[in-house]
Parts: C-alpha cells; sequence; structure tokens
C-alpha cells in the first residue's frame, strides 16, 4: 500500500530512527494528514520502505498504541484511532492563545526566568569584535572524548533491536535488567545496598528532579536548597508552587539548620558548583533533621564517577536508616551527547508513587533500545572500563587545569580545588564593576566561562565557573592565559577606551 510520511524531517531531528518515525506519524495524525480509520502498512513492509528495520517499527508502533493514536484489530491491520485537526501543522497546535492553569502559570514563569538569566550571561554588546582563531569554551557542557567506543556499543545496540519486543515496554520504571545492572554498579561502587525494584529509570536527572518534587511537596510547602546550587532544584519547587528556603554553603558543604521545610536538595559528595565534600558530622546532621521533621532529602550524585584520589565518598544514601533519602544519579557525563538516561533510588514508600505519577507522565520508558544494551554493557564490565577510562584521562586534564589557574591566574580568582569532579568554581577578587569589564575583555579574546549568578539564589559576590573535560591541555593552557591578558587589558585602561 502506498504511504508517506515527512521522513527527512525527522531523521535529521530524532538520533534513534524509531523515535523519528514515532514523531512522523504521530504528527501526520495530529495535523490531520492520516485521518482516523486510515490503516497504516504492515511493519515488515514499512520497514522495507524507508529501510529500517522490523523491530524499529514494531517499537514506534507500540509507542503509538500505548498513546491512543493508532489501534491493532487482530487479523485485520493496525489503524489510526486519533482525529486530528485537517489542515493544521502541528506548531499550529502550540501556538494557539490557551488559558494556562496556575501550575501552568508558574512553568512559563521559571521558563522566562531562566531564559532571561541566560541572555544576561552575554548581553549584545558583548559580542567578540575580532574573531579568534580558535574559541576557548569552558562554558560548555561537558561532552565525551571522541574515542568513545562507539562501535563496541553500535554492536550492543544492534544486538538489542533484533533481541524482538521489550517485555517491560509498558513498565513506566524501565528496563528491569538495567535497573538490576545499575543497582549492580552502585553496591560496588558507592556502597549502596539496593534492589533493583527500588529503582526507576527517567529520561535524564531533571525528569527526576521534578517529578519527585510534584510528588512529595504540597503546594505553599516549603523546600531547602542550596546557595549556590544547581538553580533547576529551585525551578523544580517554584513550578509546584513551593517555597525555597536557599542555605548557604561554605568550604565544608551546606551549613545545617532546623529548617521548617518537607524537602531538602542536596550535592553532598560534591557540592555544585563549589566541588567542597561534605563532612561526616554535617552528613549526620542532615539526616537527623529529616528524621526531625519527617521530611526527605534528594541527593543528587551528578559526577561521582570522577574521583581523581582520595577515598571515595559515602553518599547519604549509605548512612540513611529510617529510608528518608532519594539518591539521583545519571549518565550524561558518561555517554555519548544525545544520550538521556537518569535513575532514582528509592525509599520503598516512595515506589509507588513515583512510578504511578511517571506512568501518567511517560507511560513508556524513553531509549528502550538504549536501556537494554546498556544494561548488556554494564554486566559485562564494558562500562566500568570506560569509566577507568575517562578518569585517567580526566584527571591529567584536572591536575593540569588546577595548576595552570593558580599559577597563571592565582591573583584574578580565589579557586576551589578539589579532588574530583568536571568543573572549576572560583571567586572573582576583585568588584563587580570590573568583573563586568573583565568578561567582556575575555569575550574580545575569543575565551568563554559560565557566570556564577546562574548558581546563586542569594546575592553574592562575583564568580566563574569552568569546564574542562571537553578541551585538550593544549587549549585549557591557551584559554588560562587568554585569560590572564584579559585582566591586564582591564588593568592598563585598554578596557576603558573601547
Amino acid at each position: 500500500m502506498e504511504f508517506m510520511v515527512s521522513w527527512d524531517r525527522y531523521i535529521k531531528e530524532y538520533r534513534y530512527k524509531y523515535h523519528a518515525l514515532y514523531h512522523a506519524i504521530r504528527d501526520a495524525i495530529l495535523s490531520g494528514t492520516l485521518q482516523s480509520g486510515t490503516q497504516l502498512p504492515a511493519t515488515r513492509l514499512l520497514a522495507v520502505q524507508y529501510g529500517l528495520s522490523r523491530g524499529s517499527v514494531a517499537t514506534a508502533y507500540d509507542m503509538l498504541q500505548a498513546d491512543g493514536y493508532i489501534h491493532t484489530e487482530t487479523g485485520r491491520g493496525t489503524y489510526v484511532a486519533f482525529a486530528g485537526i485537517p489542515g493544521e501543522p502541528p506548531e499550529a497546535l502550540h501556538n494557539t492563545n490557551i488559558r494556562l492553569s496556575a501550575w501552568g502559570k508558574r512553568a512559563a514563569k521559571q521558563y522566562q526566568s531562566l531564559t532571561a538569566i541566560n541572555s544576561h550571561l552575554l548581553l549584545p554588546d558583548e559580542q567578540p569584535r575580532h574573531k579568534q582563531t580558535e574559541e576557548i569554551r569552558f562554558d560548555r557542557s561537558h561532552q565525551p572524548d571522541t574515542d568513545f567506543p562507539y562501535a563496541e556499543w553500535k554492536s550492543l545496540l544492534s544486538r538489542s533491536n533484533q533481541q524482538g519486543k521489550y517485555e517491560s515496554l509498558y513498565d513506566p520504571a524501565g528496563d528491569i535488567r538495567l535497573r538490576e545492572a545499575i543497582a549492580a554498579h552502585l553496591g560496588a561502587t558507592r556502597g549502596i545496598m539496593v534492589s533493583g525494584k527500588e529503582i526507576v529509570l527517567f529520561s535524564g536527572s531533571m525528569q527526576a528532579i521534578a517529578l519527585l518534587t510534584q510528588v512529595i511537596l504540597d503546594e505553599g510547602e516549603k523546600a531547602v536548597v542550596e546557595s549556590p546550587g544547581f538553580k533547576g532544584f529551585a525551578q523544580a519547587v517554584q513550578v509546584c508552587g513551593g517555597e525555597v528556603i536557599p542555605s548557604t554553603v561554605d568550604h565544608h558543604g551546606i551549613i545545617p539548620e532546623d529548617w521548617d521545610a518537607r524537602l531538602l536538595f542536596v550535592t553532598p559528595s560534591r557540592q555544585f558548583p563549589t566541588g567542597v565534600v561534605l563532612n561526616l558530622e554535617r552528613r549526620l546532621a542532615l539526616l537527623a533533621w529529616a528524621r526531625n521533621r519527617q521530611a526527605i532529602i534528594i541527593e543528587d550524585s551528578y559526577d561521582s564517577e570522577f574521583r581523581f584520589q582520595g577515598r571515595p565518598i559515602e553518599p547519604l544514601k549509605v548512612l540513611d536508616q529510617e529510608q528518608r533519602v532519594v539518591h539521583i544519579g545519571s549518565f550524561s557525563k558518561t555517554m555519548p551527547e544525545g544520550f538521556r538516561l537518569g535513575y532514582a533510588v528509592l525509599p520503598p514508600a516512595l515506589v509507588a508513587p513515583v512510578v504511578a505519577a511517571k506512568a501518567y507522565y511517560d507511560p513508556i520508558s524513553a531509549g528502550l533500545y538504549e536501556q537494554r544494551a546498556l544494561a548488556v554493557w554494564m554486566s559485562r564490565g564494558g562500562y566500568a572500563k570506560h569509566i577507568r577510562k575517562l578518569t585517567r584521562r580526566y584527571g591529567a586534564k584536572h591536575q593540569k587545569f588546577a595548576h595552570w589557574i593558580q599559577q597563571h591566574a592565582g591573583h584574578m580568582f580565589t579557586v576551589f580545588i578539589g579532588d574530583a569532579g568536571l568543573g572549576f568554581y572560583a571567586l572573582w577578587n576583585g568588584n563587580d564593576e570590573n568583573y563586568a569589564a573583565f568578561k567582556r575583555a575575555c569575550i574580545r579574546r575569543g575565551v568563554y566561562f559560565t557566570d556564577g549568578i546562574r548558581f546563586q539564589l542569594n546575592p553574592s559576590r562575583p564568580s566563574l565557573f569552568f569546564k574542562y573535560a571537553h578541551l585538550s591541555e593544549e587549549q585549557i593552557k591557551e584559554g588560562i592565559l587568554r585569560m590572564t591578558l584579559a585582566f591586564e587589558d582591564i588593568k592598563y585602561g585598554q578596557e576603558k577606551g573601547k
């Protein structure tokens, strides 16, 4: 039978072919291009037409059926079950003026806030006047090195694609084999003894944070977040209608108090962004607070894989005797860009409500083939070998950055030097005015960093954050030297006349 969807557009937009096919057919249904009652081709025929595996087509069909767009009649075929809006492209459906709920308005406001912060970090008049031969980007998100074992990974993906339908296709908690592999990995590397049934998979750690906040926090209730810290915590609380309590961080991490709150977000193993480690006394104080207040602690283990010296730091989850700690992790720092998978280790009492909430928002867990492939890779030891290789490489860069930044720029910054992680936090030693001039001078010299205002909930002195993992050692040194030249620009008044 003749059948056509806008394939070229979607295969460029989506990394995985079954995602592209799902969205191509879904949007054709929403726009009315595929009318209710239209019969779709058999999986074998569609696979041949678009050069896909039959498994990819079957997975796309399963996802469409789970979302209510199509239905299958035994012995007859697969049919469109949803009436779209003829003549209206999918984009038009999102541009209509719609009356938002209180939750929707808060979400929109948070988005506008985030956009304003991002635009503040690089104003239009701060663009470089002369393009450098090479930009040094200390502000980029981490991207794994180009020698990721793509051939091995592609082979694992291919095998997972050929193994038929997923037994856990409709399990919103994710593939049980991967959850069990994560449990084994956490037991061996982090000392967390947990069953795979207490782990839920998400499309990134932020989805886990947002959904957990909705499950735990009622409107008007309070949650504690670190300042400086990851602003995603505060945004998740505010979108839910909660009240944020910023808590000060010093050189030993968050300072415990008897907060009147129901929820605490913390990064104890390596505080974000400063990198300091929360000592045992404070860890125990946080657990005592949670017990007395009947509260929940969400600890984000955002880059715990990369520790370059010293003993591993015990997560709060290991010390938790009353099942009040949620441990969150992700694979974003260790897998290729675009691989979005996170997980949460939950207290038993939270498993059912979290899985139920995830089933409501996300009935089919994202990245089904990738989950199965990663489970096999972890169980065979390939993932652990990959982490060891990255740790050696990043450890060398970490040491070089720490040495060079103190040697060449120690007069400019007070740098937090830790023994783990993929970034460095630094306080500016001058005032607000010359910090703004320094940023402009750096941009003109083609070097970029993240402004620390991104992490502040309370007014604070100027600060910076440097990411280094994606850069070569030569680029790291060159970037630091350019910053020293930018400092000389403003020191000798060159900035003033430009």
